[in-house]
């Protein structure tokens, strides 16, 4: 009796196991590999670079990623609230951010962002006065922030602080500076990249 038929059967049976096998094997062994290159995150805690997308984001309406364990708020201003803000620099402290620590060269402006994309506005939302977080108040003429005056901005609930929509401090509130802008840049026309400058000055 011949068993020819049986022997091919059982090495090709044999071969596809050991195939199927050695590519799991493989897989297990290059996943920690391809994982090792994304930042963990304890390296973006650290202050890894983050990616925001801001395709969906429409005039009046702010987002909110996190980079250093911090949040970080991105803006996008209508034309109004563009023209207001020249319009209450006399309630600022430091209106022209001269406090150099507070923002990159770029965004030492009026709209504290950089010039090839005003209406977006980039802040770290930690309050100056003891790190509270802010919230976003939009709506203008709030009667609890100061009727007609209020243009719109960011009120800080711990102790009162007020910052306008270019996180630019209001006089006489405890915070001692304007909202910090962090380093970051446009990878296009829809996303921000958070943390990384490309070395801007």
């Amino acid at each position: 009796m011949s068993t020819e038929g049986v022997d091919k059967g059982r090495r090709r049976f044999l071969t596809a196991a050991t195939t199927v096998v050695g590519a799991v094997g493989t897989g297990f062994v290059v996943a920690p590999f391809v994982i090792s290159w994304q930042p963990s995150a304890r390296a973006q805690a650290a202050g890894a670079p983050v990616e925001a997308d801001i395709s969906r984001l429409e005039p009046g309406q702010m987002m909110t990623v996190e980079w250093r364990g911090k949040p970080v708020w991105i803006v996008r201003r209508s034309e109004q609230n563009m023209k207001e803000l020249a319009e209450i620099e006399a309630q600022l402290q430091d209106p022209e951010s001269k406090n150099s620590g507070q923002q990159p060269a770029y965004a030492q402006n009026r709209f504290r962002s950089r010039d090839n994309n005003p209406e977006y506005v980039v802040l770290v939302g930690i309050c100056t006065h003891l790190g509270c977080s802010p919230t976003y108040r939009p709506d203008l003429g709030a009667a609890d922030l100061g009727g007609a005056a209020w243009r719109g901005g960011f009120f800080c609930p711990c102790h009162g602080s007020k910052f306008d929509l270019a996180g630019r401090v209001y006089t006489g509130v405890p915070a001692p500076a304007n909202l910090e802008v962090p380093p970051y840049q446009y990878l296009s026309e829809s996303v921000i990249l958070v943390g990384d400058d490309g070395g801007a000055a």
